[in-house]
């Protein structure tokens, strides 16, 4: 069962379940909790684990005016310190990602550890694999059918108004987010950048990603695509509790992370 909470951009719906250290899952563009049903079992399982649904999104109302990932994150960190009341593990998949991004880089106050799956941090023209299919992704389209069966089936705003979620959430992928590698910087939390092979970003971004977000991890996980936690589910959720169990990472020959050692082993 979920409830509202009223924070001061909107009116939003959230799940909650669980017992242990807060976890907060941040679903796709377009997408409801249900998209995290291969996922809830095995994460509840050891933490408590909240599930807002953003503006526009299941049965979180839309509000005026277009929609922005800055306003998502405002949103993510009222929830934060109004709902969940504290810092809390962020995994985000896709704008879910993005906005876990924006949190984490301005509020370290709030985030203990963080997933990205399968995100960006520039616009979709600039690092989608098939950026053209942001043209075929109209409100009757096939390509986003499976997705307004999903909004109108619980959407507060009646299912007349998907076209206009519908425009809203693609005008946003053409021209958001539009982090620097500097903005990235920022992120101290522990980072697993995670991305299916064949993803809707590029790997070359990804890759891009992992190199700006200090001492972040990097998952490839074969044989996926951006829909990777849906199609290899344990794998995914071994590598998201890996990572919120472990404290630091260690290996035999450091390249990247060499630096890092140092300067810790220089301060004890």
């Amino acid at each position: 069962m979920g409830d509202y909470a009223d924070l001061p951009g909107v009116r939003t719906w959230y799940e909650a379940e669980g017992d242990g250290d807060p976890l907060v899952l941040l679903h796709g563009g377009f997408c409801t909790n249900d998209t995290w049903g291969a996922q809830r079992a095995e994460l509840t399982a050891g933490h408590r684990v909240f599930l807002p649904e953003r503006r526009a999104h299941g049965h979180t109302p839309d509000v005026a005016g277009p929609l922005t990932y800055q306003d998502m994150a405002d949103d993510t960190m009222a929830f934060l310190e109004t709902v969940v009341g504290g810092p809390a593990h962020l995994v985000g998949w896709s704008d879910g990602g993005i906005v876990a991004l924006l949190v984490a880089a301005a509020r370290p106050d709030l985030v203990r550890k963080v997933v990205v799956i399968g995100a960006n941090f520039r616009p979709g023209p600039e690092c989608f694999a098939a950026p053209g299919m942001l043209d075929e992704m109209t409100p009757d389209s096939p390509y986003v059918q499976f997705f307004r069966e999903l909004y109108e089936s619980v959407t507060p705003d009646g299912p007349d108004h998907w076209p206009v979620v519908a425009a809203k959430v693609t005008d946003m992928w053409r021209t958001q987010p539009t982090l620097t590698t500097q903005d990235l910087a920022r992120v101290a939390a522990p980072t697993l950048v995670l991305v299916g092979d064949d993803d809707l970003m590029t790997l070359e971004h990804t890759t891009a990603l992992y190199r700006a977000v200090p001492g972040s991890r990097l998952a490839v996980v074969p044989g996926a695509s951006h829909l990777v936690p849906l199609e290899q589910p344990d794998l995914v959720n071994r590598l998201i509790l890996e990572h919120l169990a472990q404290d630091a990472v260690e290996t035999m020959m450091p390249v990247r992370r060499a630096a890092t050692a140092g300067a810790d082993a220089g301060t004890r």
